[in-house]
């Protein structure tokens, strides 16, 4: 039976996308109330990289909008 090297990077998978359809922008911080993003990573979030989504995703679980 393999067992899993102190090496081993283990990765929580995400959902595709932080949206939980509540969406509405907060006009003091420009930021959705429902996901925690600005319009520009909404606009552009189907096109972006997964490296450039991860500071997304840990500005997003650190604000408390999505489970770590």
């Amino acid at each position: 039976m393999p067992s899993a090297s102190s090496n081993s990077t283990f990765q929580v998978a995400r959902p595709l996308s932080p949206c939980i359809q509540i969406c509405d922008i907060e006009p003091t911080s420009s930021l959705c109330r429902g996901c925690g993003r600005t319009l520009d990573e909404i606009a552009c979030w189907g096109s972006m990289t997964e490296a450039e989504k991860a500071p997304v995703w840990e500005r997003l679980e650190q604000a408390g909008y999505v489970d770590a």
